[in-house]
C-alpha cells in the first residue's frame, strides 16, 4: 500500500524506512522520494517489523546485557550508559539479572542468545573466567563491564589505583589500623580494591592482618554483617574501607547502633560515589568511578568487536572524593 501510493517499488520503501536517517536513505532514493515514502507510511501508521528485518538481514541489532541485579545502583547506572550508547547507534538492549549465581548466569546467557542478540555485555563476571572461556570458545562475542577477567575484553575502573588512593588517604589522616569490607571474593572489584589498599598500607609500613579483611555481599546488609564480624575483636580498627558505598552505609548503621561515632571513633570510606554518598548525615568519603561512561565505552567496544576489530582492556581513572567520614578527629 505504501509503495503503491508513493509510486515506488516495495524494495525502495523497505530501504528508506529501514535506514537510520534520511542521510543514510539517500543511498537508495532522492530527497523527494524519501519525503513522500515517510509521509505515506506515517499516514498509514506503518512500522517495519524488526523480526522480519532480522530474518532477512541476519542481524537483530540487539545487545544482551547480564548484570547481578538491576536494583544495584552501580550496575543500573552502567546499564543506562550501555542503553544510551546503543540507542544512539540504532541498537536495542535486552537486560537480565543473574543474581551472581553461575547457573542463573548460564541460563540468562542462553536465553539472550536464543533471542538472537548480536553480542553480550556482562556486568557479573567471575574472576576465574571459566564460564567466559567456554563462551569465547563457542565464538560468542562479548565485553565485560564493572568487573574484569584475565584474557577477555573489558571496560572497568582502575580498581587497584582506587584502593591505593584509599589506603594513602587513611595513612595521611593518621589511621593505620584499617579493616577492609572486601566484597565477594570471586569479583575483580573486591580483589583489586582490596589489593590496592593493602599495597598502600604496606608501602607505609603497615602489614594488614588477615582478620582485618572480611568478605561479604556488596550491599547494606552485607556491610552491616561484615562490620559486626570486625567488631567481635578488640581493639576496634581506626578506619573501615568498604569496597562499595552501600556496604559502607550498612557499616555506618552498625557503628551508629553501637554508639561509635564516624569519624570520631572509626573513619569510614566507600567506593563508587553513588548519589547517596554526599547526602548522608555524615557525608561519605568515597572513590568516584565513571559508571555511565563505563557502560558507554563497553557498548562501543562491543560494536568494534562485532565489526571485526580487536579490543584491549580499558581502565578508566578513579578519583578520591574526601568528605566528613574521614575528617581528622
Amino acid at each position: 500500500m505504501v509503495a503503491d501510493e508513493a509510486g515506488v517499488t516495495p524494495s525502495t520503501v523497505s530501504r528508506v524506512l529501514n535506514s537510520a536517517s534520511d542521510t543514510a536513505a539517500r543511498r537508495w532514493a532522492s530527497a523527494e522520494t524519501i519525503r513522500r515514502v515517510r509521509e505515506v507510511a506515517a499516514r498509514y501508521g506503518y512500522r517495519p517489523n524488526p523480526q522480519a528485518v532480522g530474518l532477512r538481514t541476519r542481524r537483530s541489532r540487539l545487545i544482551g546485557v547480564v548484570v547481578p541485579r538491576l536494583q544495584d545502583y552501580v550496575l543500573a547506572t552502567i546499564y543506562e550508559g550501555i542503553d544510551e550508547a546503543a540507542t544512539e547507534r540504532g541498537y536495542g538492549t535486552l537486560v537480565t539479572n543473574s543474581l551472581d549465581d553461575a547457573r542463573k548466569q548460564a541460563v540468562a546467557t542462553e536465553m539472550l542468545l536464543d533471542r538472537r542478540v548480536e553480542g553480550l555485555i556482562f556486568g557479573d563476571a567471575h574472576f576465574d573466567g571459566a564460564f567466559l572461556d567456554k563462551l569465547a570458545g563457542r565464538g560468542v562475542r562479548f565485553v565485560l563491564v564493572s568487573r574484569r577477567a584475565p584474557g577477555h575484553p573489558s571496560v572497568t575502573v582502575d580498581d587497584l589505583m582506587g584502593g591505593r588512593l584509599v589506603g594513602e588517604h587513611l595513612v595521611a589522616t593518621g589511621r593505620r589500623d584499617v579493616a577492609i569490607l572486601a566484597g565477594e571474593p570471586y569479583a575483580s572489584t573486591a580483589i583489586d580494591r582490596t589489593q590496592g589498599a593493602v599495597d598502600a598500607l604496606r608501602a607505609a609500613g603497615v602489614d594488614l592482618p588477615a582478620h582485618r579483611i572480611v568478605h561479604g555481599p556488596f550491599d547494606a546488609q552485607g556491610g552491616r554483617a561484615a562490620v559486626e564480624r570486625v567488631l567481635e575483636r578488640r581493639p576496634f580498627p581506626e578506619a573501615i574501607f568498604a569496597t562499595n558505598d552501600f556496604a559502607a552505609i550498612g557499616a555506618m548503621g552498625a557503628l551508629r547502633d553501637r554508639n561509635l561515632r564516624v569519624p570520631g571513633d572509626i573513619a569510614v570510606v566507600g567506593y563508587n560515589d553513588t548519589a547517596l554518598a554526599a547526602e548522608l548525615p555524615t557525608s561519605l568519603t568515597t572513590v568516584r568511578s565513571p559508571m555511565r561512561e563505563m557502560g558507554r565505552q563497553g557498548l562501543r567496544m562491543l560494536l568494534d568487536i562485532l565489526q571485526g576489530g580487536a579490543a584491549e582492556p580499558v581502565l578508566l581513572p578513579p578519583s578520591l572524593v574526601i568528605r566528613e567520614s574521614t575528617a581528622a578527629s
